[in-house]
Parts: structure tokens; sequence; C-alpha cells
């Protein structure tokens, strides 16, 4: 990708991107270029000197060997972003009757714009969500992000009732994919099986037997269904 990319995404979405690499390593705040490449889909000479510019802007550190870090002001203006981002979400597919296939690039782009009265009407009119359609915890207007634990769905054993926590994936096919076998945050399921050498899941839904390859089960984050809800 050449310089076009370095102008597809906002600073800001840039720190977002950072933040929620980070909160998916535990323990690890430390955030590779390379991963953020990979996430935002741009060369890693456009995140190099994106890279240098939130450095100069007093957002991130830099460790060699290590990677980045956000700055105390860089994760005020990326939960700021995510906060944006998400309840605009939120309010595509609840108000606007949207799929949550279709949502994610729209909302970069619309949370770029918007203002932060608009964004607390969203919020309004959106029963003041505690996560977005894809199971991600909204931020709050104060900058607190809440903080979920749950796991990869094919790191579990059978024998558990479980819930949909995350849906940790963009890929239209396969949200549209999980989303016709009612596979969506907050859904209770029992995981009957695991095949071995990586093979298939085996659900229960409702009575309903669903099968899911290891590599798709990977992107569900589950967790105890008493823990679904967000204090």
């Amino acid at each position: 990708m050449g310089e076009a990319a370095v102008h597809r995404h906002s600073p800001q979405t840039y720190l977002a991107e950072a933040y929620r690499i980070a909160y998916y390593q535990d323990n690890n705040p430390f955030i590779s270029t390379s991963a953020l490449a990979e996430a935002l889909g741009v060369s890693a000479p456009a995140v190099t000197r994106m890279m240098q510019r939130l450095k100069e802007a007093g957002y991130i550190e830099h460790e060699p060997y290590r990677g980045i870090t956000l700055t105390s002001a860089g994760e005020r203006e990326a939960l700021t972003n995510i906060r944006r981002h998400r309840l605009v979400e939120v309010f595509l597919v609840d108000v606007m009757k949207f799929g949550w296939h279709e949502v994610h690039d729209d909302a970069d782009s619309l949370g770029e714009v918007v203002s932060e009265l608009i964004v607390d009407k969203m919020s309004q009119m959106t029963r003041a969500p505690r996560r977005c359609p894809h199971g991600e915890p909204i931020p709050s207007a104060d900058g607190v992000m809440p903080r979920v634990r749950d796991f990869p769905l094919n790191e579990r054993e059978p024998g558990q009732t479980l819930a949909i926590s995350r849906v940790n994936t963009h890929d239209i096919d396969k949200l549209k994919y999980l989303g016709e076998l009612g596979l969506r945050p907050g859904r209770v399921f029992s995981l009957v099986a695991r095949a071995p050498f990586n093979g298939p899941l085996q659900l229960d839904l409702d009575g309903d037997t669903v099968l899911l390859g290891h590599e798709l089960a990977g992107v569900l984050r589950v967790c105890a269904p008493e823990a679904f809800p967000l204090d």
C-alpha cells in the first residue's frame, strides 16, 4: 500500500486501534508496529510515520525492541474515539436497523465527525448501552473502560454453559455467518464437544446442534453467563 494508506485513518484511529490491541494482551501494554499495521491494513512505513507524529504530540512512547505504549493523554484520546465509534455502531444497528456486519467502516467515518452532543444523544436514544453490537465494552463519558474477562471459545473445555461475550472480527462474511447461526453477544449455549487436532466444536443452542470450525470459534470470546452484564 502506498501513500494513500497514510491518509485513510486519522491519528485518533491509530490511537484507538493501539488501545484495542493492548486491551486484548493481558498484562502487556506494548504494541508492535507490525500488529498495528495488520489491524489497520496499512504499510509498516505508514505506521512508522504516524507513530513519529503521535510521539511528537505526546500520545505515545516507544521503547526499542519492545514496541509502543500509550501515554495517559494517548489513552484519553483513544477512549474518546472508541466511545464514539461503538456508540455510533449501536445507533446504526438498533435505531437505523443496519446489520451488525455492515457498520464498522461507517462507524469509523462517522465517529471522526460527530460532535460529543450527538454522541450523548445517541447514547440516550439507545439507553446507555454497555457494549457495542459486537460485544466490545463502551467507555463511559469520563473515559473509564469496563474490564471484560473472557476467553476464546476454542480454548474452553466441553461440558460448560457459556455466554458469547465478544466477537473479535470485522470480517463481513464471518459476521453474517455467525449472525445466521444466532451466535451473537449475550447468547447462552452449551459446549458439548471439541474434536481433537483442532477439529470442530459442537455447540447446543437451545436444543439445536451447531458445528463450528476451530479457527472461527477462536474469534468468539466467551464468559460465564453471569459475567456478561457489565457494571
